[in-house]
């Protein structure tokens, strides 16, 4: 029986091989673009789940308010690790990370910049799952100075993974021995780090000094253990260790709070300060689930349309198969037959898609996912299951709704009432159109968005700045700095490694009087730069000077951004006000500054996040310079710098970045989101087209005489398509009637995730529906014309 149903099945779509196309092709787009979000949002859940004990391993967090400022941190005091494991027989492992910005080791006769590089406790191997191809996890970064290589980083630096023994030399003239040799880490890391090097040798890891925040603390846990009982004991314990300090912290509505994050969720739902790695978030992954079912959802609907599009073409074969005898259920098995027929060939042609765009795939969303027998071994079961549903979920309604047909009724001609009847038909329309609309909305928003991030005034000029990394390892920074300004093109430049598009912060509390006090204190950026640092950045002085190296008292003047005068209550006469911060040797006196200049406001953290105050300080830094330039042959440009490089510092590695590219990779997940996003959303349009084009051709089918007689009595072409467009016109505006307020309420929670946002403009919801409206029209008015202008004799031949 069931062999008869699928060779009959077969032998139906053979005879009807467009529509079949179509509905293949319908639901490969669907299903493909299904396998897609499914491969990425697997991989974004699978983060750090490569760890056997990732069940086990928490993150201590830091959560803050002081001196005004309410902030949270993915970082810890250093004796905190200690602590836990001395105290709390609950906990079997801590381990400790400090990632040290911009390490410099020798390769060859030059000094290469490594940004992953970390120093770790010798626990580290025994939280996470980081095996060893050679070297004893258990002593690798016991003893001071020593390191541990990833495989990669051992071929780069050593042309071989047999490393051990081996020496890394930093720019510090510090030698590492090398002690182990790791596997790469995965790429589902929420740290991604090439180099460990031993915490032994660093002093601050013997610190006893609490209100130091400086290392990312991780905990296992033993099995069984609550994580929830100890979270509520963290905030006594750093009461008690504080001492004075912590009852001096409250007392002035202060605290710092110690909390616990799951390691398996710091990937997709932490986004605090300092955290190791670039995040993602939870609502992403979403509103990309959501598209894969809307998406799926629409194929399906299309199959159902299609099938009830061609009714009138197997209504004859419906009655004659009832008058033969066939019953209800058999009918019924038919069509889900040639449904599930259809699903499988959409399934196959949907994986060879999936297959060969996933490269494109991954260059779009930054991705590096690639097919595995492990994803082998869960696609084709899950492909099977889906298969079965979708097959019977778009066959079901042609199904049952063919199969109702009653024999007389059917042979004498009478099939349906035609379009305006099919209310079930109308729905499945207004909900595609309805989620074709929210997308649209949805990818124009998001769009102006990021149009607006990349145009907006920042409070400084961050077009044509050369940036050149660091400049501490030449001898005499400043008489680099000052050949450079030499050269033909340049503006200006400053020489300091804190940029407003840079990583390099420094956080720090100042003080109103010389109490250090809580109630007087703020919790500000602490910058040193030079005196031509804001020139260079193109900012703006609202009140006072800028800095001369001139004068000798500007060694203890500062300049404040226009927030830090606002929150040390000097809003309306700042200059000359004193402000106090520590010298960073115990029992001293607060060092006094006067204020010579307020800076305007400048964002420089993400536009996610209001603007914090910055103090600024005249006061050597050669972690960068900065280059203001107006060359228009940056190649030829760049290159003169490096040669004045190479004269001052011939065995180091010369390295640089252009400042607007900095800033557009702190929003790279948002520009990757929009362009994934502009995507499906395109797709679930193309897919919903394809159901109305279906569904436009059964209309003009069912009004087939009624067509040809209207031109027997002298209708036009226009005043045809147009009657039978106006039905389907009226239903992408219901549709639109129902996207619009609901597109415009997510997409207003989604901005309000931005500090800095534009307002969702009206012409926007306009846009969408008009567009929406013309493709339908566009899709309607083809099928539409094609009945129009059809011989009316061939009609109305058989009446």
């Amino acid at each position: 029986m069931i062999k008869n149903f699928i060779k009959t099945a077969f032998r139906s779509l053979l005879k009807n091989k467009g529509f079949t196309a179509i509905n293949i092709l319908g639901l490969a787009l669907g299903l493909a673009t299904c396998l897609l979000i499914v491969f990425y949002v697997i991989d974004e859940l699978s983060y750090d789940r490569y760890n056997t004990k990732a069940d086990r391993i928490y993150r201590v967090n830091m959560d803050m308010k002081y001196g005004g400022n309410i902030a949270s941190y993915a970082i810890t005091p250093p004796p905190l690790a200690a602590t836990l494991s001395g105290n709390f027989p609950e906990i079997e492992k801590t381990a400790r990370l400090i990632h040290d910005q911009g390490v410099r080791i020798k390769k060859g006769n030059e000094y290469i910049q490594e940004e992953k590089v970390v120093y770790a406790d010798s626990e580290i191997f025994g939280v996470f799952t980081l095996p060893m191809i050679a070297g004893d996890p258990k002593t690798a970064l016991t003893e001071p100075y020593t390191a541990v290589i990833t495989e990669s980083t051992a071929k780069r630096y050593f042309n071989t993974t047999d490393a051990l023994g081996k020496t890394l030399t930093l720019s510090s003239n510090a030698n590492y021995k090398i002690t182990g040799v790791i596997h790469d880490i995965p790429s589902q890391s929420h740290f991604k780090f090439d180099f460990f090097l031993s915490l032994a040798a660093r002093a601050d890891a013997k610190s006893n000094e609490w209100s130091n925040f400086s290392y990312t603390t991780y905990i296992l846990f033993k099995p069984g253990a609550s994580p929830k009982q100890l979270e509520g004991k963290l905030t006594g314990m750093l009461k008690n260790n504080m001492g004075s300090n912590y009852s001096r912290l409250e007392k002035s509505g202060n605290y710092f709070h110690l909390n616990l994050t799951p390691l398996t969720d710091i990937h997709l739902l932490s986004n605090r300060q300092y955290e190791l790695g670039a995040n993602s978030s939870i609502t992403y992954i979403y509103i990309f689930s959501a598209i894969a079912l809307f998406v799926l959802l629409i194929a399906c609907i299309n199959f159902m349309n299609m099938s009830t599009a061609r009714s009138a073409n197997r209504a004859k074969e419906v009655g004659v198969r009832k008058v033969l005898g066939s019953s209800r259920k058999y009918l019924i098995a038919q069509f889900l037959s040639e449904s599930i027929l259809v699903t499988v060939a959409a399934a196959v042609v949907a994986v060879l898609a999936a297959w060969a765009l996933l490269p494109l795939f991954n260059q779009v969303s930054g991705k590096e996912l690639f097919i595995t027998a492990q994803t082998i071994l869960w696609l084709f079961p899950s492909l099977l299951v889906i298969i079965v549903a979708v097959g019977i979920l778009a066959g079901s309604y042609p199904a049952f709704y063919l199969s109702a047909f009653q024999p007389i009724s059917v042979l004498k001609g009478k099939i349906s009432t035609g379009f305006k009847g099919g209310n079930f038909r109308n729905f499945l329309v207004v909900f595609q159109f309805a989620i074709s609309i929210f997308l649209i909305i949805g990818t124009l928003v998001i769009y102006g968005q990021l149009n607006y991030i990349q145009h907006k005034d920042l409070g400084f000029d961050r077009n044509q700045v050369l940036v050149i990394k660091n400049v501490g390892v030449i001898e005499n920074a400043k008489t680099f700095k000052q050949e450079v300004k030499q050269l033909a093109g340049v503006a200006n430049a400053s020489l300091s490694g804190f940029l407003p598009t840079g990583v390099v912060r420094a956080p720090d509390g100042v003080f109103r009087n010389k109490t250090p006090d809580p109630k007087n204190a703020l919790f500000t950026e602490v910058w040193p730069i030079d005196e031509d640092y804001l020139n260079t950045m193109g900012m703006g002085i609202s009140k006072g000077r800028n800095f001369s190296n001139q004068l000798s008292t500007d060694s203890s003047a500062v300049i404040i951004n226009e927030t830090a005068a606002r929150m040390l209550g000097f809003a309306n006469s700042p200059l000359d006000k004193k402000i106090y911060r520590p010298t960073g040797v115990p029992n001293q006196p607060l060092k006094e500054y006067h204020v010579i200049g307020v800076v305007k406001d400048f964002n420089f953290s993400s536009l996610r996040d209001n603007i914090s105050p910055v103090v600024m300080l005249l006061a050597n830094d050669n972690g960068a310079l900065s280059i203001k330039i107006h060359a228009k042959n940056l190649p030829a440009f760049v290159a003169q710098v490096e040669h004045k490089w190479n004269q001052l510092s011939p065995n180091q590695h010369f390295e640089y970045s252009f400042m607007d590219e900095d800033f557009n990779t702190a929003y790279r997940t948002e520009h990757r989101t929009g362009k994934l996003f502009l995507i499906f959303t395109t797709l679930a349009v193309l897919i919903a087209c394809l159901g109305l084009f279906s569904l436009a051709a059964y209309a003009a089918e069912q009004r087939n005489k009624e067509i040809g007689i209207r031109k027997v009595l002298g209708a036009s072409v226009s005043a045809i398509v147009a009657m039978l467009s106006k039905d389907f016109i009226k239903l992408v505006l219901i549709s639109f009637a129902i996207a619009a307020p609901l597109a415009w309420l997510v997409m207003h929670k989604w901005l309000q995730g931005f500090a800095y946002r534009q307002n969702i403009q009206w012409w926007v919801i306009v846009a969408a529906g008009a567009g929406a409206l013309a493709i339908a029209f566009v899709t309607i008015s083809t099928q539409s014309f094609k009945a129009a202008v059809a011989n009316p004799a061939e009609s109305l031949k058989g009446e």
